[in-house]
């Protein structure tokens, strides 16, 4: 077990809520995330995954460990999907239950893509269209060490596809189509009612 890595998430989870959380240019988010390999006791690693799901409610569907300043390979994704309808099969998007995704590795069905602005935690205040693929399959395990592999398709497919480019230093803005690019003010006030 990394001690260095024990202190940080000691001291993050020690810190005020919400979490202020790493936003683009620091370098955590352009390196590769270390394979989780038993770097932190494995209460500590359910309470560091537990406190990423209590960070999301009103704030966003997903959060890899980078954005909080932890180089592991981990991730929550959960998407209560409150949405109107219209927008809501428009994008695909369905409730997600809460998915655990430690060193999960995300591979495309079909070749199918769906194009959508995107967001970022880790990018405050900017928009942008991304196309990703509409179905996937996520091979992971959980927080307790058991693998899994499920397909997922549309939005719950693109918050996946999202959380594991931040496990190999990818952002959204990476992928997007730069003249998307808008203010999150912007997009609601010209942008949002566009499918």
């Amino acid at each position: 077990m990394s001690d260095k890595l024990i202190e940080q998430v000691q001291a993050l989870l020690a810190a005020p809520r919400p979490w202020s959380v790493t936003q683009i240019g620091d370098p955590v988010l352009r390196g590769p995330a270390e394979r989780y390999d038993g770097q932190l006791p494995g209460a500590l690693l359910r309470e560091l995954l537990d406190a990423m799901f209590a960070h999301l409610p009103g704030v966003g569907v997903g959060i890899a460990a980078p954005q909080v300043g932890i180089p592991l390979a981990l991730a929550v994704i959960e998407d209560p999907a409150e949405v109107p309808a219209e927008i809501a099969a428009e994008r695909e998007r369905e409730p997600q239950p809460r998915l655990e995704l430690v060193n999960p590795v995300v591979t495309p069905v079909g070749s199918r893509y769906h194009a959508f602005y995107e967001g970022c935690l880790s990018v405050e205040g900017l928009t942008a269209v991304v196309a990703r693929h509409a179905r996937v399959r996520l091979s992971a395990s959980d927080g307790d060490g058991r693998p899994y592999e499920t397909e997922l398709s549309g939005w719950p497919a693109r918050i996946a596809q999202h959380e594991t480019d931040h496990l190999n230093g990818v952002l959204y803005l990476d992928r997007a189509e730069p003249r998307t690019l808008s203010t999150t003010g912007n997009y609601e006030r010209f942008w949002a009612f566009m499918k």
